[in-house]
């Protein structure tokens, strides 16, 4: 049963694009600091390539921990919470839960390729407007 009334305002690619902006930047600079922390192959540059591999897998348990955990239990990441959109199962209203952000999350892998071009591709065709990870995981993206 969903609490949604007249149904869900999932109209909110532009908003998607900004949190996902947002996110990106964050764990960036969690990941300049990872690299801080544990050492970088080169003196300059930004991105994975460029730490150790501690670092590295650091930073991946970083991501994957930060959209797990806060989509999970809260149904916003940072970005989200700052464009005011939030994370839902589609069945419930409320946030996913961690196994339904698990699902979200590995298929960021898909949905991240081009620079999210696949996932905005993909949002644009859908009428509930979701991306892969959403339509396995059965969660949208809503206003609120």
């Amino acid at each position: 049963m969903t609490n949604f009334g007249s149904g869900p305002n999932v109209h909110v690619t532009g908003r998607r694009i900004v949190a996902t902006i947002i996110d990106a930047v964050i764990l960036g600079i969690a990941s300049g600091i990872l690299a801080g922390l544990f050492g970088s192959n080169r003196s300059s540059g930004f991105g994975l390539t460029h730490l150790s591999p501690g670092g590295s897998v650091l930073s991946v348990a970083f991501a994957l921990v930060y959209y797990v955990v806060l989509e999970g239990l809260l149904g916003r990441t940072v970005g989200k919470l700052a464009t005011g959109i939030r994370v839902v199962n589609e069945a419930t209203g409320y946030p996913p839960g961690i196994g339904k952000a698990v699902v979200r999350t590995v298929l960021r892998i898909i949905d991240g390729l081009l620079v999210y071009l696949v996932g905005y591709v993909i949002v644009l065709g859908s009428s509930r407007r979701r991306r892969l990870g959403d339509m396995a995981a059965g969660t949208l993206v809503v206003r609120g």
